[in-house]
């Protein structure tokens, strides 16, 4: 390796872990001003990396909240055995929603049809989640790179009782400066990892040796193509009689419901390869691989409007 090759790779480390430490600051600083916090965890590479920030800010003692997954029941069986595994080595205390439950409440309607999906009717059962563990605040993966409605996002966001975002409602953060003093009722969303952009995921996974989900590299697996989208054959998601299955090297660059969330065409095994195919990208893993985010902007701020951020 040539010594320019080295003094890249450590400037890369270095700026990794100015990252690491404004998000451990910020983590710190809510634990600090709110009461009664809780980390969202989908098990996807970006809260895998949230939780170990988590534990690297608390440690030797132990993340002083718990985990929340909302669960649509449409997930990838993959993802749930990681999940659990990954926060029972932890210690961690999981506390599940189900989309499912809430659905035989009454509280949401299920949408039918070939391109129908849990996606929005988790917003509800986060919310009830939220209000029933009367968490204040609730650290989420979100990066402002992954599209323009989250680019103007601010790193605590604040919601009203009814959990509704006003974007003329939220704060000036100057000087990494945070402000999260709330009313009775309110709730603020916070985004430690809003400055981190995906190659930066990816690299602070490599540089942290942290374990993912196996569908975030590539293997065989059935799908077919909807809109442009490589969606996995399942009970969940079929194709209509004019989409045709076919077996392909795929892997996941995000994780989330499967009947909406797409997989790209690859070959990359190990993290180097996917870092190779992140850095040649040209879209967004979100734009790439999400059928619902195929939508305005004017739309993704009416979702978050409604508390789905």
């Amino acid at each position: 390796m040539s010594t320019a090759t080295i003094e890249l790779d450590t400037r890369r480390v270095d700026e990794l872990r100015v990252l690491e430490a404004e998000s451990v600051h910020i983590i710190r600083e809510v634990v600090a001003e709110l009461e009664r916090p809780v980390l969202l965890f989908s098990a996807g590479k970006d809260s895998i990396v949230l939780l170990r920030l988590a534990e690297k800010a608390f440690r030797p003692s132990p993340v002083p909240f718990p985990v929340l997954h909302i669960d649509t029941g449409h997930n990838f069986p993959e993802v749930i055995e990681f999940r659990d595994r990954r926060l029972k080595e932890g210690g961690h205390k999981l506390i599940v929603g189900s989309v499912q439950e809430t659905i035989d409440s009454g509280r949401v309607q299920e949408v039918g049809g070939p391109s129908g999906s849990r996606n929005r009717q988790q917003t509800r059962t986060l919310l009830d989640a939220l209000e029933a563990g009367r968490f204040d605040a609730a650290f989420g993966g979100a990066r402002r790179d992954e599209e323009r409605a989250r680019a103007k996002e601010r790193v605590l966001s604040f919601r009203d009782e009814f959990g509704q975002w006003d974007p003329r409602a939220q704060r000036p953060e100057p000087w990494s400066l945070y402000n999260g003093r709330i009313r009775r009722g309110e709730q603020v969303r916070v985004f430690p990892l809003s400055n981190w952009t995906e190659l930066d995921i990816w690299r602070y996974i490599q540089l942290e040796e942290l374990e993912l989900p196996s569908i975030y590299f590539a293997h065989e697996r059935e799908v077919f193509e909807r809109d442009g989208i490589l969606l996995a054959t399942s009970e969940h998601s079929t194709p209509t009689k004019s989409e045709s299955p076919a077996v392909e090297w795929v892997r996941y660059r995000t994780v989330g419901d499967l009947t909406i969330t797409g997989a790209v065409r690859s070959r990359a095994t190990d993290i180097p390869g996917v870092i190779a195919e992140i850095s040649a990208a040209t879209v967004s893993e979100r734009g790439e691989t999400r059928a619902d985010d195929r939508t305005s902007a004017a739309a993704m701020e009416d979702r978050k409007r409604e508390g789905y951020f």
